[in-house]
């Protein structure tokens, strides 16, 4: 095993000449200020890298990821993201992004005791506990990646109860809030549709966003 990790330094090496040769002057431009639209709040997953799966270079997409993205208003990482990304940045767009088959959802679904991220887990055991009826319901093999779409919701509705959110809208800023959801098994992106753009907007969102859902499971 190597311990000086070359093979990232030269693919490193590689990747900024090859983005030099395409873009000329790309870096130096780069550096002078960062002006991105959107705040990606995502899973820690090493399989869901934001940039790649939409498409964009660095400087377009402020990132904020940990395990199961999770927002909750006791997280002061996330809260301080948010809070430059929409003061500061002026981003206009904030989308929470689950994934399927999330280890962390998978976890916190079964119970499973993993170590110091069980008390993080907690919050997404919540969100199970606040639907587990319905979950019961389904088939044992949909529950996760039900439950990981559940928790977008959950995490975009904590999203724009925030004191970030909520002052930018009490002020006029567009700041639009939005939840999807990632396949690791085709690689695409999806809209769960609970989007909203001011405080009123949110519950009938979630509402509509759930029953979506919900429906799509009903099949």
């Amino acid at each position: 095993m190597s311990t000086e990790l070359q093979e990232l330094l030269d693919s490193n090496r590689q990747w900024a000449a090859e983005t030099e040769t395409r873009e000329p002057g790309f870096f130096s431009r780069l550096l002078k200020q960062q002006t991105p639209q959107y705040l990606w709040i995502g899973c820690a997953d090493s399989r869901v890298p934001a940039n790649e799966l939409v498409n964009l270079l660095p400087g377009e997409l402020f990132v904020h990821r940990n395990v199961a993205n999770v927002v909750v208003h006791s997280d002061l990482n996330c809260l301080s993201v948010m809070q430059f990304a929409v003061d500061q940045l002026k981003v206009r767009h904030i989308i929470v992004v689950g994934h399927s088959n999330c280890g962390g959802v998978k976890a916190a679904l079964m119970d499973s005791r993993v170590g110091l991220v069980d008390n993080w887990l907690r919050h997404v055991q919540d969100v199970r506990h606040l639907h587990q009826d319905w979950l019961d319901g389904l088939p044992a093999e949909q529950r996760v990646n039900a439950l990981c779409e559940l928790n977008v919701l959950e995490q975009a509705r904590n999203a724009c109860h925030t004191t970030v959110v909520r002052d930018a809208w009490v002020r006029g800023q567009e700041v639009v809030v939005h939840g999807w959801v990632y396949g690791l098994h085709n690689g695409l992106l999806e809209d769960l549709q609970i989007t909203a753009d001011r405080a009123e907007s949110v519950d009938p969102a979630y509402r509509r966003a759930l029953a979506r859902v919900k429906q799509r499971y009903a099949h």
